[in-house]
């Protein structure tokens, strides 16, 4: 029926951007997904991505009213609609992506940081459902956040609250690849992070590990993960230190703006129990009593492309 309203929402990745059609429930109609790095400006981008959506808007405007476009991004500022110095992509300096995705769809375009789209996901269709008081974390090839307090995500002055990835958990410690900062929590807790750890423990050990098996370059989180679940000690330590340090740093998080629950989210995640362990004991150990035993520490409900998406086409709804 026309009168049924679709949003469209849009997850811009390093790697991969992933787009859905989604409707008031938060079902996912139609889905799918393009190369981010394929496209060298961001104008040859929003092109793309007009090719690749452009069979399923004409296949529902026949019959629903598509109401707009929210899109998810690294850096991306809510308030001015701009993808602002995005370490993770490679398109450099300040972005008009909402502009330019707004006037080739001839659409109404909202942005959000992609952290916060995941939270507002979570928020409306996930684990976080009814919560007024939340803090989301991804952890992917990078680390990212969004904080919800008393119903509304944590915006600040200009729009940039909640970088809680490139808070410094370890001063002095390891350099950041991108940001030239030492000791922040993404270079730890990220996919890249724990990669980079994997290595470092691998080089200093001198027990059996099956991550000896690899080249340094070809050592990935993804591997680190199948070398624990094979019982490899080695990579088990991977997962144990990265849970210490993601742990103090929830803690901080905690004593901040006392969260009902923190939930954590991305390919990180997969590991489970090789991280979620860990990561608890370290955050409760580090907890002021007052907070000891009263936040929830939860994986993520929602697939790991959905929240992203989702999060996105509620910007859309207001």
């Amino acid at each position: 029926m026309k009168n049924t309203s679709l949003a469209i929402g849009i997850d811009v990745g390093g790697t991969n951007t992933k787009y859905g059609i989604v409707n008031h429930r938060g079902d996912i109609l139609e889905e799918g997904e393009m190369k981010t790095a394929e496209f060298p400006t961001i104008e040859s981008f929003v092109d793309g991505l007009y090719d690749h959506l452009k069979s399923i808007l004409d296949k529902y405007n026949k019959d629903c009213n598509i109401k707009g476009i929210g899109i998810g991004a690294p850096n991306g500022n809510h308030f001015t609609g701009c993808i602002e110095n995005a370490t993770n992509l490679h398109w450099k300096g300040i972005v008009p992506i909402a502009k330019l995705v707004g006037e080739k769809f001839k659409l109404p375009c909202v942005l959000n940081n992609d952290a916060k789209a995941a939270a507002l996901g979570e928020l409306n269709f996930g684990a976080a459902k009814g919560m007024k008081d939340f803090i989301m974390i991804t952890l992917g090839t990078g680390v990212g956040s969004g904080i919800v307090v008393n119903g509304g995500l944590l915006y600040g002055d200009k729009g940039n609250a909640g970088e809680l990835g490139h808070t410094i958990i370890r001063p002095g410690g390891r350099l950041h690849w991108s940001t030239g900062l030492k000791g922040t929590l993404e270079s730890y807790c990220s996919a890249t992070g724990i990669a980079i750890t994997a290595v470092e423990m691998k080089k200093d050990s001198k027990e059996d590990t099956l991550l000896k098996n690899y080249d340094d370059k070809d050592i990935t989180s993804k591997v680190v993960y199948e070398c624990a679940t094979k019982g490899d000690a080695l990579a088990k330590k991977v997962y144990e230190f990265t849970g210490q340090i993601l742990g103090e740093a929830l803690s901080n998080f905690v004593m901040f703006s006392s969260p009902e629950a923190i939930i954590l989210f991305g390919g990180v995640i997969q590991a489970g129990d090789l991280l979620m362990a860990p990561t608890k004991k370290a955050m409760e150990e580090h907890l002021l009593i007052t907070f000891k035993g009263q936040v929830q520490l939860l994986f993520s409900e929602l697939r790991f492309a959905d929240a992203a998406i989702l999060g996105a086409s509620s910007l859309v709804w207001g």
